[in-house]
């Protein structure tokens, strides 16, 4: 009799021989197999410490415990080109071993009876087996995109993709089991030569990871051949800091777009667009930068007078994680070398640094491992932004602690540090431990003239979301405010809002090395920033001609910590 059932009669004759005998697999199968295990998890564990790192994450952060910890970027996205290679490998070795009938669509038929459990079992494996080689291409596809700078629905699709993966690693373990019991699974440790079937080529394995390799190599060109990259435009004079790109030459110059993206705020997309130009003249280099930002934020953690006292107006204030009344910012970062995670100085997990104090928001540090100085400038609306100035600050190696900082009363940054010297500003308030936030802080210093003081904060918003007016200045001056007096301070209404920030001092020494003017209209920052070519500290980059400079951007709107980001650096050559 021939027809369905004689072939299920086979089908079980040939199995119940199978498992007389001890099921093994060829060694190749074995190999691209353990190696894209590797790969897959690597790229789960340091992809699911990325998204716990993210503002709402819920079920990443409660797996914090057991997450890695520490330079994750890096082995991220070496664990995305190690799958590459490994898809590409595997698909070469089935073609050369003539082994796609493995996993032939044909074999779905099973799961239609007349037929065994068995068979259904193997029905199952092969649809899993597809449904992770369309996983895996899902995950490709969405990681390539957010690597290239698209976040958007990219992000989600990554998110939910790489918890669906996690999922099916169970199911296809538990497949197995069902289809051929602890056997089927002990296969995979018991390899045998491959069998030579008809068609097969020579040397299937070696000519498959040859496949890898190329196609691994075609990435990484492609991703440095497409990276964005401009040259300084050499000129004659120098221009007006004052963020209007009013001079010829800014249009002339290479213009360079990014995309960042998972950050706080920004009208709750998290992403911002950032431009960047370059022109030097014989002594000084310049930049401008103009980046996305629906609102004008100057309020950084406002004071507010209650029946008390005054209270800070903000959340988070002693995990240094304001998401709410804070100010814009924007930082540029520049290092000699090129690097993932912002030049391999983003250390992300509760304790990267063992031994060491942790960050107060148990999100990570910055710092450098092996002693390089990448050179940080930041720049900080209420904070000297508006007058002039830009902060010259840096990542370095990790530093020791002081005693307040090993007490938990204030902050440990690692690496993360300002250039030596004096800033602009001080805070107006002093609180000596992170509980001092949920009481009345001291006040430093009190507004000279009240009524003067609310005309120049303007018309203040009733929400941390809203916008400042153009000419609003949130922060007192010395001549502005005078020492805090019981008196004085008594004069003052309940409900008055007053600014933190103490913009009372000039900056010195390095940290006073760089110029900077900006202007805020229709939604865009505009920022143009000076500094001479080489200040001789060994906590800045040079721009000597000929040198090529890594640089990365992040936006800050108003929030402390979470700002936006890009995995690939902008590539300046400086002439």
């Amino acid at each position: 009799m021939v027809g369905p059932l004689s072939s299920t009669s086979t089908h079980l004759e040939s199995e119940r021989n199978a498992r007389t005998n001890r099921v093994r697999s060829d060694a190749g199968t074995i190999f691209l197999h353990w190696l894209t295990f590797a790969a897959m998890a690597i790229s789960l564990a340091t992809g699911l410490r990325i998204s716990a790192d993210g503002l709402g994450a819920v079920w990443a952060s409660r797996l914090d415990s057991v997450l890695p910890q520490g330079e994750i970027w890096t082995w991220h996205i070496l664990a995305g080109l190690g799958l590459a290679f490994c898809t590409a490998s595997y698909w070469a070795y089935l073609r050369r071993a003539v082994l796609l009938s493995r996993n032939s669509s044909k074999r779905l038929r099973t799961f239609r009876p007349p037929t065994t459990k068995r068979l259904r079992y193997r029905a199952l494996n092969v649809a899993l087996h597809w449904f992770a080689y369309a996983a895996i291409i899902a995950l490709t596809v969405s990681g390539l995109a957010l690597y290239l700078g698209h976040a958007d629905w990219f992000l989600t699709v990554h998110n939910v993709m790489a918890w669906t993966m996690l999922a099916y690693v169970l199911l296809h373990s538990l497949a197995h089991f069902l289809y051929g019991g602890i056997a089927q699974l002990l296969r995979l440790f018991r390899p045998e030569p491959l069998a030579q079937n008809a068609g097969a080529k020579l040397f299937p394995l070696g000519i498959a990871l040859i496949t890898g390799m190329v196609t691994v190599v075609a990435a990484a060109t492609f991703d440095w051949a497409s990276r964005p990259t401009i040259t300084a435009l050499q000129v004659d004079s120098d221009p007006v800091l004052d963020g209007r790109l009013d001079e010829v030459f800014w249009k002339e110059a290479d213009v360079a777009t990014i995309a960042t993206h998972q950050g706080a705020n920004l009208g709750g997309s998290g992403s911002s667009d950032v431009t960047m130009r370059a022109v030097t003249t014989p002594t000084h280099i310049h930049f401008s930068f103009q980046w996305q930002d629906p609102t004008r934020s100057l309020m950084r953690v406002p004071l507010i007078k209650r029946q008390d006292g005054w209270h800070t107006m903000g959340t988070a204030i002693a995990e240094a994680d304001v998401n709410d009344y804070y100010e814009d910012k924007l930082a540029v970062m520049f290092s000699a070398n090129d690097g993932f995670g912002g030049g391999e100085s983003t250390f992300l997990g509760n304790d990267p640094l063992t031994s060491y104090p942790k960050s107060p928001h148990g999100r990570g540090l910055h710092f450098t491992s092996d002693g390089r100085i990448l050179d940080l400038w930041q720049w900080k609306s209420a904070r000297g932004g508006l007058l002039g100035h830009m902060d010259d600050m840096h990542f370095g190696p990790p530093k020791k602690p002081t005693a307040k900082e090993a007490a938990g009363k204030s902050r440990y940054a690692a690496g993360y540090s300002a250039d030596p010297g004096k800033a602009i500003y001080e805070y107006n308030y002093i609180a000596d431990g992170p509980n001092d936030y949920d009481s009345p802080v001291r006040i430093k210093r009190l507004p000279q003239d009240l009524s003067a003081m609310k005309f120049a904060l303007g018309s203040v918003p009733d929400r941390p979301d809203g916008t400042n007016d153009e000419t609003a200045r949130w922060w007192l001056t010395r001549e502005e405010s005078v020492p805090w007096n019981e008196r004085l301070d008594d004069a003052i209404p309940v409900g008055t809002i007053m600014p933190s920030v103490l913009n009372i001092h000039d900056y010195a020494g390095d940290r006073a090395d760089l110029s900077a003017g900006a202007r805020w209209q229709d939604g865009v920052w505009t920022l143009e920033v000076s500094r001479v070519r080489d200040t001789g500290s060994p906590y800045d980059i040079t721009f000597h001609p000929g040198q090529r400079v890594f640089v990365w951007l992040s936006v800050f709107d108003r929030n402390q910590t979470r700002h936006t980001r890009h995995q690939r650096s902008i590539v300046l050559d400086v002439h």
